[in-house]
Order: structure tokens, then sequence, then C-alpha cells
């Protein structure tokens, strides 16, 4: 068989063109998607970021609940404290008696 150049169809070029366009569609498609999940995973690095500090933070305030709890029963003894009034109820004192 001769080497003799075959000139493909107007068809058969607008084939392979639109495949040619077809790839790098999707090429640059799957760019996007990469960069979309890279700006998701920042987001969540950044939420999780926001988690840890506020996780100390409440740990924070828990110690200052316990510091508090600890110096008003220091002062008043042990008993409740109804927020909204401020009225203190100190607990009934026990009492044991041996016969």
């Amino acid at each position: 068989m001769a080497n003799k150049e075959t000139k493909f169809t107007e068809d058969e070029l607008k084939s392979l063109q639109d495949l040619q366009s077809s790839y790098q569609q999707k090429q640059l498609q799957f760019g996007q998607l990469e960069v979309q999940r890279l700006l998701v995973t920042q987001q969540l690095d950044q939420l999780d970021n926001a988690k840890a500090k506020l996780e100390v933070e409440y740990g924070e305030v828990q110690e200052t609940e316990r510091k508090l709890v600890a110096d008003l029963n220091e002062k008043y003894g042990p008993g409740n404290l109804d927020p909204a009034t401020g009225v203190f109820t100190p607990a009934p004192v026990e009492t044991s008696e041996t016969t």
C-alpha cells in the first residue's frame, strides 16, 4: 500500500474538533471543581479553628463559674441562689443525733 495522503471529510474534522473541545471543557471543569474544593477546605479549616477557640473559651467560662461558686460557698455556705431575684437560700444544716 502506498503512502497516499487522505483528507478527512468536513464532518470527520468537525467530529474531531468537537471531541477536542469536549476534552478541553472537561479539563476546565475539573480545574473549577478543584478550586471549589480548595475554598471549601479553607472554610472548614476556619470553622475548625473557630470551634477550637470556642472550646477553650467555654472551658475558661466553666473555670470562672467554679471559682465563683467556691467563693460564694465559702462566704455564704452551701445553698441555692435565684439569679433572677438575687435571693440566696441556705441549705438546711444536717445534724447528727446519737443516742
